[in-house]
């Protein structure tokens, strides 16, 4: 990967700053070094391994962000006025087990905004900001929307544990697979497992762990004990048909430009009637974009875009990406999250949309010319 120079890559930063500036956002900065016990569970599994966390005897454990989003997410919840844009440039740090030629600390610049009035023009304020400051690179730009993924799962014909589960691991594909085989009945109960069951329909839990001996480990006797029963009804539930799986599946494949994959959700949704809503909002932000003279007839979507990015991005995702140069990573992301906002706001929300560049790979690309 061609390394740009400090002064190119700078330069970049400050010419994305002075955009995002221009178009209304406020400065802010982010402490290096964040509180890691709250954050590091929003940013879920790839980036807690990633982060380099630290213990300070004072205030506990503590990690170099590595990202802006989540702690300009809690100052607003805090003390920002509504409706608000905001921008920040800086570097973040995030190891990179296997990638010895990836930065551990870059530059990113980003751009947020709260506004609860109109969800779909939001987005579409955020897309259409990041694709005229990029659009002099030739980038290639990918949309989904998790929020779509979610309704879908909402809308199977199961027990609420499988959907929390199948949810809950959406941002790890593999996981998600497996899970869905055996819920599916595609995929044997474990011997372990189904012996496990056996011996629970004829004892009481407590009464199978006293027999087994001094209990030891972090789960009580009644985490213990929840546990098995929500097996044993996991166990007792019918497979999701095989119909409701392809369904899922169709969905999760989809790989179109924009308004033919909203046409193929539409009739995809006469047999799975919960996506709708999630739809509407689909179409209201491709009817924003339009009137911002976005191209949607060329946008790619992407259905599975965004399950192995940020975990706390829960509907609309999108990304930029330099086709001919494989060597680098996405030149910029983002995304909603909504949900995020009332984690951190104790009772209170608001939807939120925003994204990162990284300046550094921008750099890279101009000085290949």
């Amino acid at each position: 990967m061609l390394t740009p120079s400090n002064a190119r890559t700078k330069s970049e930063a400050d010419r994305l700053f002075a955009a995002f500036v221009a178009a209304g956002a406020e400065p802010v900065e982010a402490a290096a070094l964040q509180p890691a016990e709250t954050l590091l569970d929003l940013y879920g599994e790839d980036i807690r391994a990633r982060a380099y966390v630290t213990h300070d005897p004072l205030v506990g454990e503590m990690m170099l962000r590595p990202d802006f989003t989540v702690p300009v997410v809690q100052m607003h919840m805090h003390n920002g006025a509504e409706p608000a844009r905001y921008t920040y440039q800086g570097p973040v740090w995030r190891k990179q087990p296997t990638e010895r030629d990836r930065a551990r600390e870059y530059l990113q610049v980003g751009f947020e905004l709260f506004d609860r009035s109109n969800p779909a023009k939001a987005d579409a304020e955020v897309f259409s900001l990041f694709s005229r400051v990029l659009q002099h690179l030739n980038l290639r730009a990918a949309s989904g929307d998790m929020g779509i993924l979610m309704a879908a799962i909402e809308g199977l014909d199961t027990m609420e544990q499988r959907k929390a589960a199948l949810k809950r691991h959406i941002w790890r594909p593999q996981r998600f697979r497996q899970l869905l085989d055996r819920f599916g009945g595609q995929s044997p109960v474990p011997d372990t497992r189904q012996a496990l069951l056996v011996a629970a329909e004829k004892t009481p839990v407590a009464d199978l762990c006293a027999a087994a001996g001094q209990h030891v480990g972090l789960r009580s006797i009644s985490d213990v004990s929840a546990r098995v029963a929500t097996l044993v009804d996991d166990a007792r539930t019918p497979p999701i048909s095989a119909e409701q799986v392809n369904l899922l599946e169709d969905i999760l494949n989809i790989r179109e430009k924009s308004p033919a994959a909203l046409a193929h959700l539409r009739a995809l949704a006469c047999d799975m009637p919960p996506l709708t809503p999630a739809l509407d909002k689909m179409e209201a932000r491709l009817d924003a974009m339009s009137a911002r003279q976005i191209d949607v007839d060329a946008l790619d979507f992407e259905a599975s875009y965004g399950r192995t990015t940020m975990e706390y991005y829960d509907g609309f995702v999108f990304g930029f990406f330099a086709e001919t140069r494989d060597d680098l990573p996405l030149i910029a992301s983002g995304g909603r999250y909504d949900a995020m906002t009332a984690v951190l706001g104790r009772g209170r929300s608001i939807p939120a949309v925003g994204g990162v560049i990284r300046p550094a790979a921008i750099a890279s690309l101009l000085e290949a010319l």
